[in-house]
């Protein structure tokens, strides 16, 4: 019975020795031939990694070949995907299986770290479309989307300052902005409206903006001339016409509004005043029209005006030229021009700004009344 046992304890440690041969075999199978067929699916090993570590891995990216070279997530979508500053490789093969982009998670961080790609990964944005395969995405990853840039165009901003404001936007030019609003641009609802020797003074709707580093200047001019498009709707159009006005005149008009306007909910009641002056055939007397005429790069809007400026032959200045000026001499935001579509129904044809500082109006229907309303 020893004798048995001594034998069958000799055959059992025959039979593991040659499962573990057959293992070595198959291992080094693997590396002497497999890794060279696995070819341009595994690349060049990273430089600095260690030799063990290399064979080792080598060798399981081999055996997953077809893994690799099987393109990962839905091929119909894109997915933004946001990699945070100081996030590690693990962090981020950890969120790619989360959101269902990747599935074997082991599979490609032994990628990354063979290819010494887990160190490149960047912050920021990625846009990453569907059907990558694993030595695809991790390419990907080495580089990502420069953030975009947000501008913001206030209401009531002259064309001359938001060009003023692109300067610190290496891709776009301040003068080709200037350069570029000279003049109608074709191709948008309003575009036949705009006079053919106007400028787009008031079509550059205000808005924040993001503008990625490919944008070029007119990219944004488009942008906002597009975003006044979808804003005034056709039924402002249509309120416009009856208060007699063209969408240019209504924007004019709202443009003036704008300036003069400090606590909104005043919008209305001052478009009603400028449109009660212009049906009674009297003059405007808006001083931002002014402020406009005599506006340079030291000042584009000169304040306080004295009585000497108000008397500068322009055709802006609506002191010495009744109607309306030949066109918008500010960017109105659309509070504004819902003001001009919807104005307040007042008698008043008079208002100047309350004594209390708190940028409110007050309101006459006569000369007297706006007159008592001085300051004492």
């Amino acid at each position: 019975m020893q004798k048995l046992s001594r034998t069958l304890l000799f055959l059992a440690a025959g039979l593991g020795i040659a499962i573990l041969v057959c293992i070595a075999i198959w291992l080094l199978g693997l590396f002497f031939v497999g890794i060279p067929m696995a070819g341009d699916a595994i690349g060049e090993p990273a430089p600095d990694i260690d030799p063990l570590q290399e064979t080792l891995i080598s060798i399981y990216l081999a055996g997953n070949l077809g893994a690799l070279r099987t393109p990962v997530g839905d091929a119909a979508q894109e997915m933004e995907f946001v990699v945070e500053e100081g996030e590690s490789a693990r962090d981020v093969v950890g969120k790619l299986k989360q959101h269902g982009f990747i599935q074997n998670d082991l599979l490609f961080l032994l990628y990354l770290r063979y290819r010494g790609l887990d160190r490149g990964i960047e912050a920021g944005i990625y846009n990453l479309p569907g059907g990558l395969t694993i030595p695809e995405l991790a390419e990907v990853l080495q580089s990502a989307r420069a953030s975009s840039s947000a501008v913001t165009i206030p209401e009531g901003w002259r064309r001359e300052q938001i060009g003023e404001s692109l300067s610190s936007l290496s891709n776009l030019s301040p003068d080709e902005f200037i350069n570029l609003t000279s003049q109608p641009i074709p191709g948008f609802s309003f575009s036949s409206e705009i006079p053919p020797d106007a400028t787009l003074e008031g079509f550059l709707f205000p808005d924040t903006y993001q503008i990625s580093p490919d944008d070029i200047t007119l990219d944004l001019v488009l942008l906002m001339m597009a975003n006044f498009d979808n804003q005034i709707s056709p039924d402002e159009r249509l309120a416009f016409s009856n208060q007699g006005l063209s969408l240019f005149q209504a924007v004019t008009l709202a443009s003036i509004v704008e300036r003069e306007a400090v606590v909104p909910d005043e919008r209305p009641i001052i478009a009603s005043v400028f449109l009660n002056r212009l049906s009674s055939g009297m003059n405007l007397d808006a001083d931002p029209t002014v402020q406009y005429a005599l506006g340079n790069q030291e000042s584009w809007w000169k304040a306080p005006l004295f009585f000497e400026d108000l008397e500068i032959d322009s055709p802006y200045n609506t002191y010495r030229y009744p109607g309306l000026p030949p066109g918008p001499i500010a960017n109105p935001g659309l509070d504004s021009m819902l003001a001009v579509a919807h104005p307040a129904t007042t008698p008043y044809l008079y208002f100047r700004a309350a004594c209390d500082g708190s940028g409110e109006h007050l309101f006459a229907e006569t000369f007297e009344g706006h007159l008592q309303n001085a300051c004492e």
